[in-house]
């Protein structure tokens, strides 16, 4: 059967699919996958893998891919992050009879691609994606085109724009891409609502819109409903129990559901962020949900959603994030001050309230709560001469143990304060040295005079026999 391209491959392969979940670190697992089906979705896409690990890696094959075969979960396209041509090709030849196409990781923005030297971070290194896609022409998308691609997908943002900073995706460069190029585009970016997706495919023209922190927040999105955070929770939870996957998957999934009655409810927070067990998660859901229900019996007739939500806060609904000025704002800062900090102002989180912590130390505060971090209270360390670290209390250099080991070295010299003896290691290994000598040399007189001896001997023999 020959090899469909273009509108074909959309339509017979990927079967027309207009509404697309994105692929996500840890958060787009089988589990997830099937409640978004379930919802409306219509083509999925794995977590992004990484083509050498899976590659070089039975088990990582086995866990993200192998293992998690299901005839309800298709179509599915598998992401890889690649930077290497056929690396690329071979871990694609290992995946193709699990999914319904392969596709490369050009989008992702994060320092881990940076540092990896792949998705968004290729975009500049045109001569690689050539090797990697045969073919180079004047414009990227054409280029991906002429290479062999068969599928776009256009995020609307620069690499730049990530975490606060996303702003929002320009469909006017999506547009652009779709106008140019002959293969299907998926657009992504912008995408709160099931009217999002439909004034999106109109606006660029595109063949289908992905979601990512949309889906995340409302798995219904593309069935243009919102309902109950505990309904879907519910469901996603007796899902994990057929498809079992990391608890640390559903704990951030729950979260990003959750996120607006978590607001609400701290401590259902804290109590869903030490939880061990899936039963325990189930047990939090539970009490969330008798919550709401009881908010919901004692609400008063013509009562609005507060802080600005078009819903209440146990729907299901978007979040929106706000940019670095209006963190500013919300913190009583202009945001022109050297050094602000987007969540919150510095002083306020350091003065040790538990409310104003980052979650790391709100965790931190909950295994030790006589921990402080107050900056005042903080222990002040004399600094090493040589680098600004730390310096040892009782180092006679004044230095920190990596330096003062160096400088011993050099110098043979003894620090007992880092508990390095150089010198006196040197001197003992001399004075062995030379009671060997001592020991050794009384020997040697010993057996020349015993040679001597003996030859005399011989010699005698000689002479009584001659």
């Amino acid at each position: 059967m020959p090899k469909l391209r273009g509108e074909a491959f959309w339509r017979e392969t990927l079967r027309s699919a207009h509404y697309v979940v994105a692929p996500m670190v840890d958060q787009s697992e089988l589990a997830w996958r099937l409640l978004s089906r379930r919802h409306g979705a219509q083509l999925c896409y794995t977590p992004m893998l990484h083509a050498q690990v899976f590659l070089r890696d039975a088990n990582y094959r086995r866990e993200n891919l192998y293992d998690e075969a299901c005839p309800e979960d298709r179509p599915l396209i598998v992401q890889f992050c690649a930077n290497d041509p056929e690396v690329f090709v071979q871990a694609a030849l290992l995946a193709q009879d699990y999914c319904d196409a392969i596709d490369l990781n050009l989008g992702c923005p994060q320092m881990i691609a940076k540092r990896g030297h792949y998705g968004a971070f290729l975009q500049e290194e045109w001569d690689l994606l050539q090797r990697m896609n045969i073919d180079k022409t004047v414009k990227y998308a054409q280029m991906l085109e002429k290479a062999g691609c068969q599928l776009l997908t256009v995020h609307g943002r620069t690499k730049e724009q990530k975490g606060p900073l996303a702003g929002v995706a320009s469909w006017e460069h999506i547009q652009a891409v779709r106008e140019a190029v002959n293969i299907p585009v998926f657009a992504n970016g912008n995408i709160q609502c099931l009217s999002d997706v439909e004034e999106c495919i109109r606006k660029t023209g595109v063949h289908g819109v992905m979601s990512a922190e949309g889906n995340l927040h409302n798995p219904a999105l593309f069935e243009g409903r919102n309902p109950l955070v505990w309904e879907m929770a519910e469901e996603y939870l007796e899902i994990v129990r057929k498809y079992p996957c990391p608890l640390s998957y559903v704990r951030a999934h729950l979260f990003k559901l959750w996120h607006h009655t978590l607001q609400v409810y701290q401590q259902l927070r804290e109590e869903l962020a030490k939880v061990k067990t899936l039963e325990g998660i189930i047990d939090v859901n539970r009490e969330l949900k008798l919550r709401c229900q009881e908010e919901i019996a004692n609400q008063k007739e013509g009562e609005k959603p507060k802080e600005g939500l078009p819903f209440f806060h146990w729907i299901c609904q978007p979040y929106v994030r706000t940019g670095p000025k209006d963190r500013c704002r919300e913190n009583g800062d202009s945001g022109t001050e050297k050094g602000v900090r987007g969540k919150r102002a510095l002083e306020e989180e350091e003065d040790g309230n538990s409310e104003l912590l980052s979650k790391n130390k709100q965790k931190k505060k909950l295994r030790n709560p006589n921990k402080s971090f107050d900056p005042s209270l903080k222990p002040k360390y004399a600094k090493c001469d040589q680098c600004g670290n730390p310096k040892g209390n009782k180092c006679v250099f004044n230095m920190c143990r990596g330096c003062c080991k160096k400088r011993a070295f050099k110098e043979v010299a003894d620090c007992p304060g880092h508990g390095l003896l150089f010198k006196t290691k040197y001197e003992k290994s001399l004075s062995w040295q030379h009671s060997q000598r001592g020991i050794q040399t009384p020997e040697i007189s010993q057996r020349g005079d015993a040679e001597v001896g003996e030859m005399a001997v011989l010699k005698e023999a000689g002479d009584t026999t001659g």
